[in-house]
């Protein structure tokens, strides 16, 4: 048998913080609607951490790596991405980060890994593929691609009493809009109560799935508004999570071996400019613009005008980002930097056995932006042409970073006999 144990930390801020992920909210957040967590599952020496934050640096990663109780390249840490959560990555996302918060953030999820180290029992694992619960859409096109696997990893104890359960699905945690000034986690909340309540004592983890594409059916332009939507609401939140829930909770199950192991691979990425102004020229346009445009539309403009004064003249440096795979008993765990596609998600699938329930996470050690693989460049848009704006990048990720990742990730998923 191998060793598990899991563990929650709350992190649920105080309300006067500001909340992250949408451009057109300037507003602190008056409060908590459910509670916001970090959660750990361990097993042997390897460890899975989700943090309910929209991001993480990666230089915290790293931090958090090193200071707790495994070896460092054996933990992948990810960001839930839910966008009802506090500045939580200093100097990116266009708001002022709290400090303290980043303090507490990055020793809570210390903690949740070292508690579930210590919660450690023989135990056993089992995984399994859900239903499509037929939520996501591709936001970008009208019928696209989504990845609508349901991976669920069960845990149990030598009693059989449930340890953890670890499931995933790729779609933005972007149920609730702009509006929405209270502390959540979203739909994942509700995916993670729901399977809870099934298994008393069980620690639920949900793991977000590639997703730079892919939400409940509107566009990342829908976001631009602070007017209620009544498709963006609390009750809409847990009617989707029941659905993801229910689908995991019928999913069937084989039993996984016992071998733990983790593979890790550093790849290098360059940023390019797509912009066919100068950000002089640009900025000037934008103040212009901003003069008669609504509130929300002029706090995006905003943004812009502070990346071309501020962000936009600075040299393109390449970023050097992390790709890691977590072998649980013959399950791959891919953990990818950053808002990656569908279509990188389904390319790496395409590489493992049929019907494999492994579970492939974006946002994980470090999220520096959208990663758009190179088919998508045509399209331009949000995610391609705009969104490094507010993330505080001077440039997008070249054509081609997507691909590089995918490599990577493949390429370990060789090494440790994962592919088909």
């Amino acid at each position: 048998m191998i060793r598990a144990g899991a563990a929650i930390v709350d992190i649920t801020p105080p309300a006067g913080l500001l909340l992250s992920g949408f451009a057109a909210r300037s507003e602190p957040a008056t409060g908590p609607h459910d509670p916001l967590t970090v959660r750990a599952v361990a097993v042997n020496d390897t460890a899975l951490v989700v943090a309910d934050v929209i991001g993480l640096h990666g230089e915290m990663s790293a931090r958090i790596r090193a200071a707790c109780n495994l070896p460092q390249d054996n933990v992948l840490i990810a960001a839930l991405h839910n966008h009802g959560g506090p500045v939580s990555m200093a100097g990116r996302l266009s708001l002022a980060s709290d400090p303290a918060y980043l303090a507490r953030l990055e020793a809570a999820c210390v903690e949740a890994i070292n508690q579930a180290v210590a919660n450690q029992r023989p135990a056993t694992l089992a995984a399994g593929l859900g239903t499509d619960p037929d939520v996501a859409r591709n936001r970008r096109h009208a019928g696209g691609t989504v990845d609508r696997a349901v991976p669920v990893i069960r845990i149990r104890a030598e009693d059989g009493t449930m340890i953890a359960v670890v499931t995933s699905y790729a779609c933005h945690p972007v149920v609730l809009g702009a509006d929405n000034r209270l502390w959540t986690a979203d739909y994942p909340h509700f995916v993670r109560r729901d399977i809870e309540a099934a298994y008393p004592g069980a620690v639920a983890l949900f793991v977000t799935g590639c997703t730079g594409d892919a939400n409940t059916g509107h566009s990342a332009h829908a976001s631009v508004s602070l007017a209620a939507n009544p498709d963006r609401t609390y009750e809409a939140a847990e009617r989707i999570g029941g659905r993801i829930a229910q689908a995991a909770l019928a999913a069937p199950e084989a039993p996984l071996g016992t071998r733990i192991a983790a593979g890790n691979a550093e790849v290098v990425l360059r940023q390019e400019r797509r912009e066919s102004e100068p950000p002089k020229t640009l900025a000037a346009e934008w103040r212009s613009e901003m003069a008669g445009a609504a509130p929300a539309r002029a706090a995006l403009l905003g943004h812009w005008i502070d990346w071309a004064e501020n962000i936009a003249p600075q040299t393109l440096a390449p970023m050097v980002e992390r790709v890691t795979v977590l072998d649980w008993g013959g399950l791959p765990i891919v953990g990818l930097p950053g808002e990656i596609f569908a279509e990188t998600a389904l390319h790496i699938r395409a590489q493992l056995p049929a019907e494999s329930p492994a579970i492939i996470a974006d946002f994980a050690e470090d999220n520096p932006g959208y990663i758009s693989p190179a088919s998508e460049f045509p399209f331009g848009g949000y995610e391609v042409d705009e969104a490094h704006r507010y993330y505080g990048q001077p440039a997008g990720f070249a054509a081609g970073s997507a691909e590089a990742l995918a490599d990577a990730a493949i390429a370990q998923l060789a090494s440790q006999g994962l592919t088909k």
